[in-house]
């Protein structure tokens, strides 16, 4: 019934009968049927209350909006709500009849780390003998079943499906990455999260969130509607971890490399063959490489720890397990030894973790070179950002294309070029071409040199004028090391 997918959404007036049966909750119109339920949700570019005549022509019974249209049809009952995407999330988990409150969901948010922390924990609860599910940048699983993955975070109706697919499957655990984008557009909305994770918070997204302040009270937000049953852990090295937490209901916990905290961590030995680190004075030999990394690890030990899980247990999975694919993903060239390396960091902050590790690790004479470009139609004011960072912790540097999408690859690219300043651009140069940016790089290589390619990590495409080209980082780096060898 209506009435019940209804309850606890904010309704100002109701036109109608809500004692009517729905068959079908759609947030796109084009997909209403005989007996749905139309929400009309203003959206980034269009609003949908314009598309609520075709929703009832296609056979919407129901119509949840913030705005009613100007003709109402009799027989049609109309909701309208406070916030519409608010609503959509309460009434699809009451639809899917509340798969999160049986099954355990792990939410993860962040600027960075967000991909690797639910990877880890997917991994480490599948390797622990439970069938996991994992909703993530790169891919989403089903325990072993790999499904596409096309956003950070799914679409209200589309995710609660997933729960509840999961759920029907068997899954005991679900990890899942928590956008900002989701959160602000209520994508997350009705779901009972058992535990919240905050990695940290830098310069991205701001093309959408418009200020810094705002990008944060988002994320803020989550962890303010988590409830008293769940619980919450946050970076205490970040100096926004506490305000994080700081009015959630949830119980709160901490993890930290240079403060007291629940979960404490110290990096013993950093080096190409991983992590030597001693978790609340257990020492572990890590994988995994780099001081972002650590912290990765201690959120991933936390969650174990706090779903009640052995300690030691949890270690020796977690000293096994290799990061998500494209998170310092390297590769060595066979006979000149030269270290490749695949990032997904496409923020300031991101590049300069990944830099500053590569800068600590190397040995002698190596040089870094890098790659580096950054994405149309996306936050311009990190351009030259990225730019001066790639230059500060770099011998050489080639700026290139990302993914320009519908913006001018050379504009992108120029205004790059404005953040670096005299002396260090005569380190660096310009090739739009991505495949012959990495072709000129690894010419660039002497014996045992690294290489970094930043920015596109997992992505098998390549974005250009609305069109997705065939192009994996990763691949192409091999057949240039290839080339190289021969």
């Amino acid at each position: 019934m209506l009435k019940d997918l209804l309850y606890t959404v904010n309704i100002k007036a109701v036109i109608g009968s809500t004692s009517i049966a729905i068959h079908n909750l759609q947030t796109d119109s084009r997909k209403t049927t005989p007996g749905s339920c139309f929400i009309a949700i203003e959206g980034i570019n269009v609003n949908g209350v314009a598309f609520i005549s075709q929703a009832i022509n296609n056979g919407s019974v129901a119509i949840v909006t913030e705005k009613l249209p100007v003709d109402i049809i009799e027989d049609i009952t109309y909701i309208i709500v406070e916030d519409a995407a608010l609503a959509a999330g309460i009434m699809c988990n009451h639809f899917f009849n509340e798969p999160s409150k049986r099954i355990k969901i792990i939410g993860v948010t962040g600027t960075n780390g967000k991909t690797t922390i639910a990877t880890l924990l997917w991994d480490l609860f599948s390797r622990l003998g439970y069938k996991c599910g994992l909703i993530s940048t790169i891919q989403n699983k089903i325990g072993i079943e790999v499904l596409n993955s096309t956003h950070t975070t799914p679409d209200v109706i589309s995710l609660n499906i997933l729960l509840k697919t999961m759920l029907d499957k068997g899954c005991t655990h679900v990890f899942m990455e928590c956008s900002s984008h989701a959160i602000h557009q209520h994508r997350i909305s009705g779901i009972h999260f058992t535990a919240a994770v905050f990695s940290n918070i830098t310069h991205d997204h701001l093309d959408y969130h418009k200020t810094f302040d705002e990008y944060i009270r988002v994320k803020k937000s989550w962890f303010d509607t988590l409830s008293s049953d769940s619980f919450a852990i946050s970076n205490a090295d970040d100096k926004r971890g506490a305000v994080m937490l700081q009015n959630t209901k949830a119980k709160k916990h901490f993890y930290s490399l240079k403060t007291i905290a629940d979960y404490k961590g110290k990096i013993l030995e950093n080096s190409l063959d991983g992590l030597h680190m001693s978790i609340n004075d257990i020492d572990v030999h890590f994988k995994l490489i780099g001081e972002f990394n650590a912290y990765n690890l201690l959120a991933v030990y936390a969650v174990a720890i706090l779903l009640g899980e052995d300690k030691f247990k949890v270690l020796e999975i977690m000293s096994m397990l290799s990061g998500a694919e494209g998170r310092f993903d390297s590769i060595l060239s066979m006979h000149e030894k030269i270290v490749g390396i695949i990032d997904y960091a496409h923020t300031p902050d991101a590049l300069l973790n990944v830099l500053a590790t590569i800068k600590n690790l190397r040995q002698g004479e190596q040089k870094i070179i890098t790659v580096v470009g950054c994405g149309g139609n996306r936050d311009s004011a990190k351009r030259p950002l990225m730019a001066e960072v790639a230059c500060q912790y770099s011998d050489k540097v080639i700026f290139t294309s990302d993914n320009p999408r519908n913006e001018n690859p050379i504009q992108i690219l120029k205004e790059m070029e404005s953040g670096v300043n005299t002396i260090s651009r005569k380190k660096a140069m310009t090739i739009s071409d991505r495949r012959e940016a990495i072709k000129t790089a690894v010419n660039l290589c002497q014996k045992k040199d690294i290489l970094l390619i930043a920015g596109k990590g997992h992505e098998k495409y390549q974005e250009i004028e609305g069109v997705k080209y065939d192009f994996d980082d990763k691949k192409v780096l091999e057949e240039m090391f290839e080339l190289l060898e021969k």
